[in-house]
């Protein structure tokens, strides 16, 4: 920090306890608690008492601080509730032995050391994203029967009770034990809404008989997709990140393999969110397109000189391509951006092309 940003501070730390409190009071909350980490004496924990304690229904904080107010798990009326660590912090929260919080809905941490620890501790939980800290080294059981929507990114644990869930987003890190998350696919069986991101197994898929959207972020191969598809017999809408389809043994559609059953009833869908046009997007473009025969849209993201500079033309390339389907759309937009986390786009900078 410049000096003069330490002259301000200090001249911040002399003012009177009360004057302190009654500027933070008047600011918005989030630059609030932003200005009371700038000052020795501007206690961070005292605000967000004094807050809690004006009956908040929503609270979003982000501080470079391992302890905060009981007050905050205890709350009655906290009907939302996110706690984040600064960036520049390498710690986790540690939740309190004492926590309680009747009426919180709406769980989101960044940075978590203890996450079972919330167990039986807010009694209508509908909603919880957890990022478990880098550090952790013990498995925890997730076990909330009131769930609906679970985002979870660490590298081991375990559910009990989640057969409430609608929708879940989880992503595997540096997952060294196959068979703990085998556990946690067979718990999500029946969720309508799944994604995945970096998930490496080896053990059999649950079939997934409720589900009707799939995202699949990173990169997949073609016996890890079609492992899936299998897998989700209902299925309606396929959204994937990249594809590695070297091992793709090309065929025509009537000597395929065995095709999963979603493609042939159901799959109306399909995203492909970060096509190269390279020779494995062309495999995988092939197979979709040959096999699913309701297929209606089928939407590539591509850069934008891949749609319009290439010779031959990649679009033309796609187009040539026999459609099991007669319905079947395909849509080219440029990939200038990530696309937004919901399916439909209304994005008009966006261009767009059908055929």
């Amino acid at each position: 920090m410049s000096s003069t940003s330490e002259n301000v501070d200090d001249r911040l730390s002399m003012m009177p306890e009360d004057i302190l409190s009654r500027i933070l009071s008047l600011m918005p909350t989030k630059f609030a608690v932003r200005t009371s980490v700038l000052s020795k004496r501007w206690s961070v924990s005292n605000w967000i008492d004094s807050a809690v304690r004006l009956n908040v229904c929503e609270l979003d904080i982000c501080v470079i601080q391992y302890e905060l107010p009981l007050s905050v798990f205890t709350c009655n009326t906290l009907t939302s509730l996110r706690l984040e660590l600064s960036a520049c912090d390498f710690g986790g929260w540690e939740f309190p032995s004492t926590i309680y919080l009747p009426c919180l809905k709406t769980l989101d941490i960044v940075g978590c050391n203890n996450p079972q620890a919330i167990h039986g501790c807010c009694p209508v939980l509908e909603s919880l994203s957890l990022e478990v800290s880098c550090n952790d080294k013990q498995d925890f059981v997730l076990n909330i029967p009131t769930l609906k929507w679970l985002k979870l990114n660490c590298r081991s644990g375990s559910s009990n009770d989640v057969s409430s869930l609608v929708g879940a987003s989880i992503a595997c890190w540096h997952s060294k034990f196959d068979f703990l998350w085998a556990d946690i696919l067979n718990k999500l069986r029946g969720v309508q809404n799944l994604s995945i991101e970096n998930f490496q197994f080896t053990s059999p898929l649950p079939i997934f008989t409720n589900m009707k959207q799939l995202e699949l972020t990173g990169t997949w191969r073609h016996g890890q997709i079609t492992q899936f598809l299998e897998s989700c017999p209902e299925l309606k809408i396929l959204i994937i990140d990249f594809v590695d389809w070297r091992d793709f043994k090309k065929q025509k559609p009537e000597k395929s393999m065995l095709i999963p059953a979603c493609m042939l009833t159901n799959l109306t869908t399909i995203k492909f969110s970060k096509c190269d046009g390279d020779t494995c997007d062309m495999k995988f473009l092939e197979y979709m397109l040959w096999n699913a025969q309701v297929l209606k849209t089928v939407t590539v993201f591509a850069q934008e000189n891949l749609l319009i500079e290439e010779d031959p033309c990649f679009c033309a390339q796609v187009l040539k391509i026999p459609r099991a389907s007669p319905h079947c759309e395909i849509r080219f937009r440029t990939r200038k951006l990530p696309p937004p986390q919901e399916f439909e786009y209304d994005d008009s900078d966006e261009a767009e092309a059908f055929y």
